[in-house]
């Protein structure tokens, strides 16, 4: 199954998202409430994607766990960043 997901992420972290959801309980043991995976869906994919992944390691999330979950934060902020600095050069 981790193989699916790294190669579903690479692909669209939505889809390994819903594959992770459809195929395991991965989201429901890394995350209390079925709203946050919701809303991590849609604005913030990679980063759930990667607390969900990174809390399965050892239930918990710390150390260098979270600079994984930072990085991947900055990967779904980098497209806003993008197309501000491409509004900014028209």
């Amino acid at each position: 199954m981790g193989c699916f997901v790294v190669l579903f992420a690479l692909i669209s972290p939505r889809l390994a998202l819903f594959a992770v959801w459809l195929f395991s309980d991965l989201l429901s043991r890394a995350y209390d409430a079925w709203i946050v995976p919701l809303i991590g869906f849609f604005l913030l994919p990679w980063t759930t994607l990667a607390y969900a992944v990174m809390w399965d390691s050892s239930e918990r999330v710390h150390g260098l766990e979270w600079f994984i979950v930072a990085l991947a934060f900055l990967a779904d902020l980098a497209p806003y960043w993008t197309r501000e600095a491409q509004k900014r050069r028209r």
